[in-house]
């Protein structure tokens, strides 16, 4: 495992779970580190799960197609909502604007009434209505105020205008090793106001072609033309594990500009959310999101005309991703994204470049074009077809008859027999799912014994469905004959 990338170990720890089919499936995160072509197969997945899920996520489209409640966190209280994300949201703004107009009327209420008492409450004759109105004011309970969350602030400096194109490849291949391209027979170009997203599954070169953008890699063969001027800014995972525990939003990015005032620094910062104390915070006492924050104010110190964002949100909040898909399409610069945040590409990307199969090339549909492909190479399609046939005409259960006399007694005799050995497979059944269970508890299972035994709990669970349906069919043609 340990020679696994993030998106290969993130697919293991996915096939374990989902094998075993549990009754309750907990998925923390689960798109983080998956490429786009993963993320779209687990989307269609969770979508039909005949179980229960409970999903922590900050992936929009997933939590719109595969969940039909949200639990909101807030201010240490749940509230539950009915619907998707973007349900959630619409009733989230109605009841916070709720809250301001019913603050609003209690507080016009409450200067009314403070006028009479002040006006009155020396006043003999009204100071009994004023002692009243005063009463008045103290019951007036508090009204809780539901707060939005607090903007999440990305303000990506305005680059240096540059003639089309910033880049052109003509004939060219690509790779790590002479003779041994990745990519080859590249023929595109980028221009200033580009947003370009590459799809492709991981493995198949996405990277490679970024490095090869950004200047990182070299032709192999063929020729290129780059623009004499540019400059790109380059978003990777590993920049953010790769930053120094112990310093500062400050001293990262005093780093990179030394000659810079310290006001000049600070304003910068301020434009990532680093204001005031938060810009002197250790870099090990950041969140991840805010650490992404960082890497971007990063990698645009210097304002450069192309930025290349590789799975920029995979420590981002939703209320993150919404400012970022904001600041790239407020950016005039060119914009490259690998992203499996579909959210972020519909509302970003306006042109999609396929890589695959050793070549780069424009994407002939948008991307729920693009979806349907990838869930018709994973087997969609064979299901897509499935559910178009007609189903079969399904028998309508034959009514229980109705014996009398000797035969009636028979009869029952023989239900109640069949009632009682389906009840026993079920107790048998719930036993061994209990001892299998509990023995899946211990520490220092070994993971052969645990896999066996996570495949031994699924057939069980299958098996007392069945057998629970079994008894319940049983009790109820024991019941229908006992009746006549």
């Amino acid at each position: 495992m340990s020679s696994f990338s993030g998106g290969w170990r993130m697919r293991v720890a996915l096939a374990a779970v989902l094998f075993a089919e549990p009754d309750l499936l907990l998925l923390d995160e689960p798109t983080n580190h998956l490429d786009l072509e993963a993320t779209v197969w687990l989307e269609a997945y969770l979508k039909s799960y005949p179980r229960t899920l409970l999903l922590v996520s900050h992936d929009r489209q997933i939590l719109n197609s595969s969940v039909d409640h949200i639990l909101h966190l807030d201010q240490k209280l749940l509230t539950y909502y009915s619907g998707g994300y973007d349900d959630f949201e619409k009733l989230r703004a109605e009841k916070i604007a709720q809250s301001r107009a019913l603050t609003a009327k209690q507080e016009e209420r409450r200067k009314h009434l403070q006028s009479f008492v002040d006006r009155f409450r020396y006043k003999a004759s009204k100071a009994r209505q004023a002692q009243s109105r005063m009463k008045m004011i103290e019951r007036l309970a508090p009204i809780a105020i539901l707060q939005e969350d607090p903007s999440v602030v990305f303000d990506f400096p305005a680059p240096a205008e540059l003639s089309p194109p910033l880049i052109a490849f003509d004939g060219v291949s690509v790779g790590y090793q002479p003779g041994h391209p990745i990519l080859k027979g590249i023929d595109l170009r980028i221009d200033p106001d580009d947003r370009i997203a590459l799809l492709g599954a991981n493995g198949n070169g996405k990277s490679t072609f970024a490095k090869l953008v950004a200047g990182r890699l070299e032709p192999l063969t063929g020729r290129q033309h780059r623009s004499n001027k540019l400059r790109t800014g380059f978003f990777a995972q590993h920049q953010i594990e790769d930053m120094e525990p112990d310093g500062t939003p400050f001293s990262h990015l005093a780093a990179l500009i030394p000659k810079a005032r310290e006001l000049e620094i600070r304003n910068r910062l301020g434009r990532f959310g680093f204001s005031g104390d938060k810009a002197f915070v250790k870099v090990k006492d950041l969140s991840g999101g805010e650490r992404a924050r960082l890497n971007f104010a990063l990698i645009t110190f210097d304002a450069p005309p192309m930025l290349i964002l590789d799975e920029p949100t995979n420590h981002l909040d939703i209320d993150s991703r919404e400012a970022l898909a904001e600041a790239i399409n407020e950016f005039s610069g060119a914009v490259i994204l690998i992203s499996h945040d579909w959210h972020l590409l519909e509302l970003t990307a306006d042109r999609l470049w396929l890589v695959a199969n050793g070549k780069v090339q424009p994407f002939d549909g948008d991307l729920e074009d693009y979806r349907k492909l990838m869930l018709g190479q994973r087997g969609g399609q064979k299901r897509k077809e499935a559910e178009a046939k007609p189903a079969k005409p399904v028998d309508a259960p034959k009514p229980v008859e109705k014996p009398r006399g000797g035969e009636r007694r028979r009869v029952l005799e023989t239900l109640r027999r069949t009632a009682r050995d389906a009840e026993t497979a079920v107790q048998r059944l719930t036993a061994n799912k209990a001892e299998l269970e509990a023995e899946l508890i211990k520490p220092r299972l070994e993971a052969a014994r645990r896999v066996e035994l996570m495949r031994r709990q699924a057939e069980l669970a299958r098996a007392l469905e069945t057998a629970e349906a079994a008894w319940l069919k049983a009790e109820e043609n024991l019941e229908e004959v006992s009746a006549t």
